[in-house]
């Protein structure tokens, strides 16, 4: 049976009524006491699904590299290419100021990484310069837009690279989408359901599986467990009103019963310390796993 609810802070659409009831009132209760805007979408086994304050723009940040990381799949595959196709990586590729930690390794440059390298630089350690190198190399931020949107997925927008919203912050806002569809996303890789080669999508997934960043937000309540997560975190720097322009953590829950779910928590303009947005989302993950 469906369910079509609205309230004031949050929209219900299609969730079971085993999870409805008390899962509804938790994570009202933690967007409440935010001193944040906090956009969540819950999916469960790609059916049910769960939305709170998901009609806002959500500045993505690094999140939006699980979305590069399928539109280079789908590049590798059209051109017949294999993840060890191999990239020039030059000096004039490793910017100096930005989040790079394969430029700390290879701070001269002049290096050949496969395009799979790259995607573990992107995808486990939110790389900005490996980020850079693999939009030009699909043919621009706007390929990975139209690749996505070909998905039929709205509500997003892609336009900025990692350099772009370095020099102008402003452009932050430019890589947006809704809670619902970056769990929407996530649910097509977590279900096989993505029209890319099954080596690539296995590939992207095992590597979403050793995430390395933001293991404070919806990994977190999952340690102890038999649950597995994969996921893709985004952080920005504080803006010029002392707030965290988007704080954000979305990825796919494998439960050791065979169930899965997918969750994406989006935080922006959060007022809070990074460690005290960082338990918004983790506080929102520990209520998912636990009503499930």
């Amino acid at each position: 049976m469906k369910i079509y609810i609205s309230f004031f802070l949050f929209i219900v659409v299609g969730l079971s009524v085993r999870a409805s009831g008390p899962l509804r009132g938790q994570i009202q209760a933690i967007i409440e006491k935010a001193d944040a805007q906090v956009g969540v979408a819950v999916i469960v086994d790609g059916e049910d699904t769960l939305t709170f304050n998901n009609d806002g723009h959500y500045p993505l940040m690094s999140v939006m590299k699980f979305h590069q990381a399928l539109a280079v799949a789908h590049a590798l595959e059209g051109r017949g290419l294999s993840l060890s196709t191999p990239l020039q990586i030059e000096p004039q590729d490793l910017l100096p100021d930005t989040y790079s930690p394969l430029r700390d390794r290879y701070p001269e440059g002049g290096i050949t990484l496969s395009v799979g390298e790259l995607l573990v630089y992107t995808l486990q350690q939110s790389d900005n310069n490996a980020c850079d190198i693999l939009f030009r190399y699909i043919g621009g931020v706007a390929a990975a837009d139209k690749f996505i949107r070909s998905l039929g997925i709205g509500d997003f927008a892609l336009s900025a690279t990692e350099a772009d919203m370095h020099r102008h912050p402003e452009k932050c806002y430019d890589n947006w989408g809704t809670p619902l569809s970056v769990a929407l996303l996530m649910d097509k890789l977590a279900s096989g359901k993505l029209p890319v080669g099954a080596v690539y999508t296995r590939f992207i997934r095992k590597a979403l599986l050793a995430c390395q960043t933001g293991r404070e937000r919806l990994p977190a309540p999952l340690q102890g467990t038999r649950a597995r997560i994969g996921h893709k975190t985004g952080t920005s720097d504080l803006n010029s009103k002392g707030e965290w322009t988007g704080v954000n953590d979305a990825g796919f829950v494998l439960l050791p019963d065979g169930r899965r779910y997918v969750i994406a928590v989006l935080v922006k303009h959060s007022r809070l310390s990074l460690r005290e947005t960082e338990k918004i989302i983790a506080d929102i993950s520990a209520a998912v796993y636990e009503s499930l």
